[in-house]
């Protein structure tokens, strides 16, 4: 064999070789960085008493036009005083550099305990000298575990079980929240784990998924390429939750009893290119209960139709308040869905244009309708 034969099979041998290197490091990169595989190391992460996930992708939603244009609408909050500083000194801006999270909670007692992953465009080296100037680091099951510890504060909340009211009348209950830590650790270049529970190192030491895993993969498999999803596995406590939060007008023993045969509820989001499409399901394995949950959703929904199709209501609401909540109620769909063991109840819904724009339209008229009115038997002044 020639001597220039042989130089070009070893060049492309070698080309060869590092092309397959090349192609298996990004291939396992990217599947490192995937959306199931962050869901599954949550799972095996996670407490066995976990009663609810909440998976949010910021890269796809920043890529929805329709949540692009929602948020082009909706008012910034302001800024806090302490996570301006953050921002400055980490470099850190969920808004820009949190691509998606993954968090896990339970509730023990009257502590809500969570434990997230995070994948983002992080400056590793800002964030650990800002968490070791607030608070502590230690090795920890080889990571280096930081804490801070999250000042005494008061949550206001108001009673949702009260009749809508003016805010004068309403009924606000001041909550002192204890102080609480939060402690964080890298796991790999973009990716953190971060908790408020007592130590984190407890939730990186778990090597195989906890024996409860396979309900909870079934139903992220189900829910994935959704950008927002939630799955909260029931039991009494959480039943009972939902029932307190539920708005006045919504609180009926009877559908409190079939919601409580629930054991398994999902809700996701999906961006259209100018809607934004809601799914939840509820499962059970009691047939009976499912069949008779979604018959009651479908006749709240005809009862709502009807009263939304009364002339004298027509006459009295706005035609553009009109029209959006029209729009609402006829993408509505409720339908039963037969799963081996379990019955589900889908109730689908659409978000349109119409709710955006009557969105905007309250934003606008908010100013005039706070103005200060005047005592009567009083002119304004000139």
């Amino acid at each position: 064999m020639k001597k220039s034969t042989k130089v070009i099979l070893a060049a492309t041998a070698l080309f060869l070789v590092a092309f397959t290197l090349f192609g298996v490091e990004r291939w396992t990169t990217s599947r490192a960085s995937s959306p199931e595989e962050m869901l599954r190391l949550l799972v095996q992460d996670m407490p066995a008493e976990t009663t609810g996930i909440v998976y949010v992708d910021m890269a796809q939603m920043r890529q929805s036009p329709f949540l692009q244009k929602m948020n082009s609408w909706t008012q910034k909050p302001q800024s806090d005083a302490d996570y301006a500083q953050f921002v400055a000194e980490t470099g850190f801006n969920f808004e820009r550099d949190l691509d998606r999270v993954a968090m896990a909670g339970t509730q023990r007692g009257s502590q809500s305990v969570w434990f997230a992953l995070a994948d983002g465009s992080f400056d590793e080296k800002k964030i650990k000298a800002y968490m070791a100037k607030s608070g502590t680091v230690q090795k920890r099951s080889g990571y280096d575990i930081y804490t801070v510890v999250t000042p005494a504060h008061n949550v206001q909340t108001a009673d949702s079980s009260m009749p809508p009211s003016p805010p004068a009348a309403s009924k606000v209950t001041t909550t002192p929240q204890p102080p609480s830590k939060i402690s964080l650790a890298f796991l790999r270049d973009g990716r953190l784990a971060v908790t408020n529970d007592a130590d984190l190192s407890l939730y990186l030491d778990h090597k195989e998924p906890a024996g409860d895993a396979a309900p909870w993969q079934t139903r992220f498999t189900r829910l994935a390429g959704c950008p927002v999803f939630v799955v909260i596995r029931q039991d009494a406590s959480t039943v009972k939750a939902l029932a307190e939060k539920a708005p006045g007008g919504l609180q009926s023993p009877q559908l409190s009893s079939l919601m409580s045969q629930l054991t398994w509820l999902t809700l996701a989001l999906r961006p259209e290119h100018d809607s934004l499409r809601i799914v939840t399901e509820g499962e059970s394995p009691n047939a009976t209960a499912a069949k008779q949950l979604s018959d009651m959703l479908n006749g709240l929904l005809l009862l709502a139709r009807a009263g939304l199709g009364d002339p004298k209501l027509t006459q009295q609401m706005n035609p553009t308040t009109r029209t959006a909540f029209v729009g609402l109620l006829n993408s509505a769909e409720v339908s039963n869905v037969d799963r081996e063991d379990l019955k589900a109840v889908r109730v689908v819904l659409e978000i349109t244009p119409d709710f955006l724009n009557l969105a905007n339209t309250s934003k606008a008229a908010a100013p005039a309708s706070s103005a200060t009115p005047q005592p009567s038997g009083e002119k304004p002044p000139r």
